[in-house]
């Protein structure tokens, strides 16, 4: 027998190993396998399918199997492939992105040192290399991350690779097992339920301690031994350490004299056992009670439907019946958003109607949690509905019947880096209809594609378009910055009207969002003597100044340095930072409302799992006044008090060099308008800007989606672009400058030979380098009709032929399918 083995690795294809006559039994489709790969590493792989075709090349065997039934369901396999094919990847790009890195051991590299090593002649140890061996000495084997971060020594890989050379360090490979299960001290009674004559004799035991006594009722209570009617509860140790004047010596005295037995046992870290409650749905109102019944019967005819209502229209309502009409027919629910920020709020509002039976799952969340959902999901078919962010596609789902995705034009449910490049809206309408599931795409400003197929019947379409219990959008206002800088009224980057607006909702007792997309202090930072300006190392960009570091950071690579104090260049004290980042911004409102309390909702202040919920619920108590942050802020949030919306500069989200830049700019700003006067009370946004007379603010003052959709869908038509054809970006990577542009300029060459006028480009992107690695792109515009198995074929046929120069061998090359 012989078992095709996808590995989390970007190669093209399955491996074929041997299944050793004692592991027969135990395959199957789906079940994690641990084999070696080259000379010495050791993979986790998933059996993709099993054959008796044996190759004419010698293989390895299977090393182990790591599971008595599979961790990954028929149907995931099949997603897997779709994605892989249709994104251009490798089906292991989408395993390594699929399973939580708990369910991928893999061996890593330990050095030892060598306990009978002789100094060859002519070899130096250098000093580094003298305290290497030293520590390995004391410590015994290490990883050479470890020593890396232990010695913060330069080059540690080069110096143990002369001391490996040498013979003087040993190399060895070790599987390392990530998940760690939960386990818990569970406590029973010494004696049969219903034995009573046993009982007694427990009490008699401890009828001379009050503590242990009290023990003992407590346990006799919580577990319902006294209720043979009722089913036996479990009782955790914990759970009885926790009453007042019990110590560990008390509950041992009960332990010795048999009253109590402990057992440890493996459990879920979610409640495995779902409450089943009926959900306490809200009533709908009649427009969104139309709005339900049109959504079920374009159900009937197996089509996704778009729900396209203005923000504040209640969308959640319904989707919150429709999950809860999906749970009472035994099925499960992926309720997908585009940001973690919004599965903060959403949280506390859906735990209200489905109790345990509702899972969150991000990225935030721990290793070993995010394995916990994926078993909880693979051993029970119970009816649950799981929030999550688009890597919730992944989840081995068993009974999905509805798939709800909320705010579906967001560009975060597109992945960019690395593989698999996947759009989440678009794979969940795939693994929907791989299980028979509805699909309801929700938004106030869908993507034009989106709006496209619904209008031309591919999807269905629902319209909401009233805000919920009679409140109204906000009136938008547009700020001239350049004739308020003139008048002089700015402060900072603040507009006189802006400050005035956010000064009545102050005295009011409401409070105000100021949104700029761009984090950090200052984005600019200059020497005004000799016009120096510091940049990354890795990349083709400037570095951002962070004042509560005191850093300045590439938002590329991660590369960071100290600001200096004198110019490097011409040694003066003259360097300024220009520009506004969120961090800026916040410190300015400060000055200005010295009164105010402000928070701040950024990359930089939501880096742990917490710390969204602690800013968003701090919003939501009014425990803050006025909250500053990034496109997080945009996306679905609600806050009942924000009366005022403030964007410091619509100009960073305008005239990008990209046919999606006004669909993205018209989006964002309505969206942050959204934010605003979400009840009775009418709520003001205040746009900033150096373009006025734009058309997208036009839109955007208007709340003019139809309009702003009709213009653009004709600008797509005339310029052949989506949803009239099909985008696939091509990104060539090269060290070398000069070998990239060579290599460029022969693929583009072979693909025109191909695509002929599709193809455009090579053309170096707006960040030219991005961590030492030179970057340049093409664009393939191909038929919306056109096959992607046919266009990867073509594709794959250009790559072999170009693949034998040699400035080619050292390019990466990727595809971006559908780029956002």
């Amino acid at each position: 027998m012989y078992a095709e083995i996808i590995l989390p690795l970007p190669l093209q294809s399955t491996f074929t190993y041997s299944v050793p006559e004692e592991l027969k039994d135990l395959l199957q489709t789906g079940t994690r396998v641990l084999v070696q790969f080259g000379r010495k590493k050791y993979y986790t792989g998933i059996v993709s399918h099993l054959h008796n075709d044996r190759p004419d090349y010698e293989v390895k065997e299977i090393a182990a199997v790591m599971d008595r039934k599979p961790v990954v369901r028929y149907p995931q396999l099949k997603l897997w492939r779709w994605i892989a094919e249709y994104y251009l990847c490798s089906e292991g790009d989408v395993m390594k992105a699929a399973l939580p890195t708990g369910l991928k051991p893999e061996s890593e590299t330990f050095v030892t040192l060598n306990d009978d090593f002789e100094i060859p002649e002519g070899f130096t140890i250098s000093d580094h290399q003298a305290v290497i061996m030293s520590l390995l000495q004391h410590k015994g084997r290490m990883r050479i991350s470890d020593i890396q971060n232990e010695l913060k020594i330069r080059n540690v890989t080069k110096l143990i690779g002369s001391l490996i050379e040498a013979e003087i360090l040993t190399v060895a490979e070790q599987v390392v097992e990530r998940y760690r299960a939960r386990k818990e001290t569970f406590v029973t009674l010494g004696a049969e339920r219903g034995d009573q004559t046993r009982l007694h004799e427990f009490f008699d035991m401890v009828g001379r301690s009050q503590r242990q006594e009290r023990l003992l009722v407590t346990y006799l209570d919580k577990s319902g031994w006294l209720h043979p009617a009722n089913a036996l509860r479990d009782v955790t140790k914990a759970e009885l350490m926790e009453l007042p004047e019990i110590s560990p010596s008390i509950f041992k005295a009960m332990q010795d004299k048999g009253i109590f037995k402990i057992e440890k046992r493996t459990v879920n870290r979610f409640n495995p056992e779902s409450e089943t409650h009926e959900p306490e749905l809200a009533p709908l109102t009649d427009i969104q009670r139309e709005a339900h019944g049109a959504i079920l019967e374009q159900f009937r005819e197996n089509k996704p439907v778009l729900l396209h209502g203005i923000t504040g229209s209640g969308k959640t309502e319904i989707y919150t019946h429709l999950i809860a009409a999906a749970l009472r027919d035994g099925n499960q629910a992926l309720y997908l958003v585009p940001e973690i920020s919004l599965t903060t709020q959403l949280t506390d509002r859906l735990r209200k109607v489905f109790g345990d039976r509702l899972l969150v799952y991000h990225s935030k969340f721990s290793d070993n949690e995010r394995v916990d959902i994926w078993k909880r999901l693979l051993d029970s078919s119970e009816p649950l509905v799981i929030l999550g962010v688009r890597s919730s596609v992944f989840l081995p789902f068993s009974r999905l019947g509805l798939v709800v995705i909320d705010e579906e034009h967001e560009s975060s449910y597109k992945q960019s880096d690395p593989a698999p490049r996947y759009n989440a809206r678009d794979t969940a309408m795939v693994l929907a209809s791989m299980h028979g599931a509805h699909v309801l795409m929700g938004s106030a400003t869908p993507a034009i594609d989106t709006y496209y197929k619904a209008k031309n019947g591919k999807f269905g379409l629902v319209t909401l378009t009233e805000r919920y219990e009679g409140s109204v959008l906000p009136d938008v206002e547009i700020v001239d910055m350049p004739r308020q800088r003139k008048e002089k009224q700015v402060r900072g980057i603040l507009s006189t009207p802006l400050l005035d607006r956010i000064r009545r909702a102050m005295a009011s007792g409401r409070q105000a969002i100021l949104f700029q997309n761009r984090r950090g202090f200052a984005p600019m930072v200059v020497c005004r003597q000799c016009g120096w300006v510091p940049k990354c190392d890795n990349c083709d960009v400037s570095l951002v100044y962070h004042k509560n570091t005191g850093m300045l950071r590439c938002h590329y690579c991660g590369y960071s340095r100290v600001l200096p104090a004198l110019c490097p260049v011409c040694g003066q004290n003259s360097i300024e930072t220009f520009g506004y980042g969120t961090e800026r911004i916040a410190e300015d409102v400060q000055e200005a409302f010295p009164d105010a309390r402000i928070s701040r909702m950024d990359l930089d202040t939501t880096r742990n799992k917490d710390s969204y919920q602690q800013i968003i619920e701090s919003f939501s108590n009014h425990e803050t006044d006025i909250l500053v942050g990034t496109q997080m802020i945009s996306k679905g949030l609600d806050f009942e008090k924000v009366n005022v919306v403030g964007v410091a500069s619509a100009d960073t989200l305008l005239n990008f060099p990209d046919f999606r830049s006004d669909e993205r700019a018209f989006n964002m700003l309505e969206q942050v308008a959204g934010r605003a006067g979400r009840r009775q009370e009418k709520g003001t946004v205040v746009i900033q800007t150096s373009k006025p007379d734009n058309e997208v603010l036009g839109h955007v003052v208007r709340h003019d989606y139809t309009g702003f959709y009709s213009q653009e869908i004709e600008h797509r038509r005339q310029f052949n672009y989506p949803p009239f054809t099909k985008v696939i970006n091509i990104y060539l990577k090269n060290k070398d400058a000069r070998a990239l542009d060579r290599a460029s300029a022969t693929y583009a060459a072979e693909l025109r030979a191909v695509f002929g006028n599709r193809v455009l480009g090579p053309q170096k992107p707006f960040v030219s380098r991005v961590a030492l690695w030179y970057i340049q792109g093409l664009m393939l515009k191909v038929e919306s009709q056109a096959s992607m198995k046919k266009v990867k074929e073509l594709l794959h046929g250009i790559f072999e032929r170009t693949a034998k120069s040699p400035d080619m061998k050292s390019t990466v090359i990727y595809y971006d399918i559908d780029p956002a």
